[in-house]
């Protein structure tokens, strides 16, 4: 499914030129605003992409068909293909690959620096990714959440207060691996309680929290154990996790008619069932649920918003 607001679109991309555009993309925002490492190759091409991308799907955010914002989706039996996820080669997330039910990492996610004051464009990278949980049966989302550079003590407050409130259940909790550091990083820095719990402060916290990480815990987020640093990505990064049927209640009676919605989305017992007829109902059996949940993502947007039903797939080829 496309949902359009005015001239803006969010759905999977469906071409190779569509797939060098969130590449083209990610190497404007990753490599020469943040400083990411590049290979020649990429230098040449202007593209930011590894080895993940070859199955990976990308939802999009265009407006007048340019591609303005992104997240790289990656499910359980892609990653199958290419031998794991690439959440992997920071953290140990055997606990997750174990549980039952689909599950997918974002990753990646980025918007265009023109775009960034534009709150439309990431409300709706999360409307397409609600989408995506409901048609794929989603379980659990995962992935990880960045600051730029190379300094974890710089975010203190807002990692230490993920630690002492946000740590994932410990049945399904990921640990860094401090083990893959880039030669010369100190294995120390991956702690996440930099600072003792009567030192966090919440408004402190808060502030240092990019938009992003701000964002999942709207969502009901939990944080896996520690902190990696990205030395080639300048980035240090926390381990963050959705399971869909804990989204924070308020949402989910605003995207689905009552709080407990995605009750039945429970990794523990392979409830992928029912969901209240509404979660495992084809996309167009449940429109009514999820056009609830785009018109309160979207909000003063709502009015303006189309459905386009298109169930082609992503096209998956290389680089």
């Amino acid at each position: 499914m496309a949902i359009k607001v005015r001239d803006y679109e969010v759905r999977l991309t469906r071409n190779k030129d569509e797939r060098r555009q969130v590449r083209q993309l990610r190497y404007d925002v990753f490599v020469e605003e943040e400083g990411a490492s590049a290979t020649d190759e990429q230098k040449n091409l202007r593209e930011e992409y590894d080895d993940y991308d070859r199955y990976a799907e990308y939802m999009a955010v265009f407006h007048n068909g340019k591609i303005v914002g992104t997240y790289r989706i990656i499910d359980r039996n892609n990653a199958e293909k290419m031998g794991g996820f690439y959440t992997e080669s920071e953290f140990n997330i055997t606990k997750i690959k174990n549980a039952k039910g689909n599950i997918a990492e974002m990753s990646r996610a980025c918007v265009s620096r023109e775009y960034r004051d534009n709150a439309l464009v990431m409300r709706m990278l999360w409307a397409g990714l609600g989408e995506y949980v409901v048609r794929r049966k989603i379980a659990i989302l995962f992935g990880v959440a960045s600051w730029v550079g190379s300094k974890p003590a710089d975010a203190a407050q807002a990692i230490s207060y993920l630690y002492y409130n946000y740590l994932s259940p410990l049945g399904l909790r990921a640990t860094v691996l401090s083990e893959k550091f880039a030669p010369g990083v100190n294995p120390k820095l991956s702690r996440m309680n930099i600072l003792p719990r009567d030192f966090v402060d919440e408004s402190d916290a808060r502030r240092q929290m990019t938009p992003l990480i701000k964002g999942y815990l709207r969502l009901g987020a939990t944080f896996g154990k520690g902190v990696f640093i990205d030395k080639p990505f300048n980035t240090y990064d926390v381990f963050v996790m959705v399971q869909t049927k804990k989204i924070n209640s308020a949402y989910q009676k605003h995207f689905l008619g009552r709080e407990n919605a995605l009750a039945d989305l429970d990794v523990r017992d392979n409830a992928l069932k029912t969901v209240g007829k509404i979660m495992l109902l084809p996309v167009t059996g449940s429109f009514k649920m999820l056009r609830a949940f785009f018109e309160f993502l979207l909000r003063e947007d709502a009015a303006d918003v189309e459905y386009i039903d298109d169930d082609r797939d992503s096209n998956r080829d290389e680089k």
